[in-house]
């Protein structure tokens, strides 16, 4: 397959990825320290910071399952978070980013499974988000369609997770999350 940099839709793909890690990584920290919470719509809440600007519609999952060599087993796991956020200043507008709770194994993706559709999300260290601008309106559209999104991936460790998340109030909660950043 060659090097990830040797095709320049790759090279594109690694400095979406970079940016999207850098846009992230203060939006997660603003949501652990943050008590501006806006909004509850059942199983998503919606926070909005003010410096930088940024709004988030964010979930737990309601049920998550971890396996090794296909049994069950416990594992010590961070938090666990789907989110769709927006930050006007850098132009990200409803950007899906998940959080496993653990450093996904190195190349390894997540696969985001919403009713019939499935997305592939790439990982970095404890992050993974989809490829463009363009997946990321493809899946908000099926998760404003769906019921529960299914995120399955793989630990760095080898354990085989899958997390489900409510999609009860999503619809509600991102656009919410996208009226205040506008």
């Amino acid at each position: 397959m060659g090097s990830p940099m040797a095709h320049p839709t790759s090279l594109r793909l690694a400095v979406c990825a970079l940016l999207a890690i850098a846009a992230t990584a203060p939006m997660v920290r603003a949501q652990d320290e943050s008590t501006n919470q806006v909004a509850t719509e059942t199983a998503w809440s919606v926070f909005e910071d003010s410096d930088p600007r940024e709004c988030w519609a964010v979930s737990s999952p309601t049920e998550t399952v971890n396996t090794k060599d296909g049994r069950v087993v416990a594992v010590k796991r961070g938090e666990i978070l789907l989110m769709a956020f927006y930050r006007p200043d850098a132009e990200v507008n409803g950007q899906v980013t998940f959080t496993g709770g653990y450093p996904f194994a190195e190349g390894s993706t997540v696969e985001a499974t919403v009713g019939e559709e499935t997305f592939e999300l790439f990982t970095e260290g404890e992050w993974a988000w989809p490829a463009s601008t363009a997946d990321d309106t493809r899946i908000i559209a099926a998760m404003k369609r769906g019921t529960d999104a299914v995120l399955s991936a793989r630990s760095s460790r080898g354990t085989i997770t899958k997390d489900t998340f409510s999609l009860l109030g999503f619809t509600a909660a991102v656009e919410e999350a996208e009226k205040r950043c506008k």
